[in-house]
């Protein structure tokens, strides 16, 4: 790093390590598992450490239970405007799985890593951002442009109140670009992320005794039919658009480092998951009801008409069953090649080595809602161990990094003419 500032930044969050991984530690004690989404102790953690340092912020509350953090502070030259996103809920744990090591809620540090729900989904890139709303807040006047600070609500659950409201009803949110630390390990940054669609598939009918099977149809394996026979939706193939298909190519080695071996070859499909069923009251009955919750995931360039065409086609067959859907996000991306990116390799190179690369994210992040309205939003934060599952961590080298790279990458952008 020869830029002085630059080094600067870097000393003082190598003084402020312990600090800084003490924020994390403490951010991830504070409980927001979403549903239920409540995230009024965590925001109000987060408004003590912007308060004791001085730097504006608004709350932003239209559900009671699931506030979000706005802050904005103008440079002393004019430029663009960056805006950091990071969400403040996390998924729920189940209280009684066994392979959790530690208390998930206790942020616990074992060896090099730091263990808790939320580790790297998203606490640990949320961090990063308010330390770099923090770090460059005392240089805006040498700064370009714009910097805000967006720590929202009600991300899990692809809910209304998070960043969704804030981009329909709050302007100053919008900016020309975001810087998103949501999963992604330090060797890809997600410039595109499939879409979803989640559907509820109910089954009813008259119901037995489990002996008289002649009696009814059971609606639980009507139910497992109708979820074997909706794998055919998978087999659906659309072309990935031109921009598309070349980044992904390139990007199939990184792909699997980040996300997986396997990950690559299922970016371009769509997939499904049955996420939920439920079915039956005891074992020597015939359940007369059914419940399953399905989760299709659809690549760019994959549209819901086409996905609900086949669908309904299937669903034809069984009419005994209703099928609703639960929420739907479109596929989104923006370029690959973006002025974000270039910034974003250039200090991942400079700090560790290694130059990250574009990738398609395969699951959905808020960056989507700004991609939607043409605006870049780029991806980069901490590998994604144990997301969602049990042992949820980061590892204490990897987050400092994802601390660095953000501040310097934000730095960097607001220093550049326009």
């Amino acid at each position: 790093m020869s830029d002085t500032t630059e080094q600067a930044l870097l000393a003082r969050i190598d003084a402020d390590r312990a600090e800084i991984v003490q924020f994390l530690q403490d951010f991830l004690r504070e409980r927001t598992p979403n549903p239920p989404g409540d995230t009024r102790g965590a925001a109000a953690f987060i408004r003590r450490f912007l308060d004791a340092h001085g730097l504006p912020h608004r709350v932003v509350s239209p559900h009671p239970e699931m506030p979000n953090i706005v802050g904005t502070w103008e440079g002393g030259l004019p430029g663009r405007h960056l805006v950091l996103n990071g969400h403040i809920d996390v998924f729920p744990v189940d209280p009684d799985d066994p392979r959790w090591i530690v208390d998930p809620w206790n942020g616990d540090i074992r060896g090099d890593k730091i263990y808790g729900r939320g580790a790297c989904d998203m606490k640990a890139g949320t961090t990063a951002s308010i330390f770099t709303y923090a770090y460059l807040y005392p240089l805006r006047d040498r700064l370009r442009g714009k910097l805000t600070l967006t720590c929202v609500s009600d991300e899990e659950t692809f809910g209304p109140w998070g960043a969704r409201y804030l981009i329909e009803n709050e302007p100053e949110v919008l900016g020309d670009c975001v810087l998103n630390g949501e999963p992604s390990s330090s060797f890809t940054i997600r410039f595109a992320e499939k879409g979803n669609l989640w559907l509820r598939l109910q089954v009813e009918t008259t119901g037995a005794h489990g002996a008289y099977i002649h009696a009814t149809r059971s609606a639980s394996k009507i139910a497992m039919e109708i979820a074997h026979r909706l794998e055919a939706v998978c087999d659906i193939r659309t072309p990935l658009p031109n921009a598309l298909a070349k980044a992904v190519a390139d990007a199939h080695e990184a792909t699997d480092i980040a996300m997986g071996e396997g990950a690559a070859d299922t970016v371009p499909r769509i997939t499904l998951n049955v996420g939920q069923i439920h079915s039956g009251l005891k074992v020597n009955m015939i359940p007369g009801f059914a419940d399953m919750e399905l989760d299709f995931r659809l690549p760019p360039g994959t549209t819901r008409e086409t996905v609900w065409q086949k669908i309904t086609d299937i669903l034809a067959d069984y009419p005994d069953a209703r099928l609703h859907e639960i929420g739907h996000a479109a596929p989104s991306h923006c370029d690959p090649n973006g002025e974000m990116v270039e910034i974003l390799q250039d200090t991942v190179e400079a700090l560790q080595g290694h130059r990250p690369v574009p990738v398609v994210s395969l699951g959905g992040t808020d960056a989507r809602l700004w991609r939607w309205r043409n605006i870049p939003a780029y991806v980069y934060g901490p590998f994604p161990h144990g997301m969602g599952g049990a042992n949820e961590h980061v590892d204490v080298e990897e987050f400092l990094h994802i601390v660095r790279t953000h501040i310097l990458a934000a730095y960097r952008y607001l220093s550049r003419e326009a």
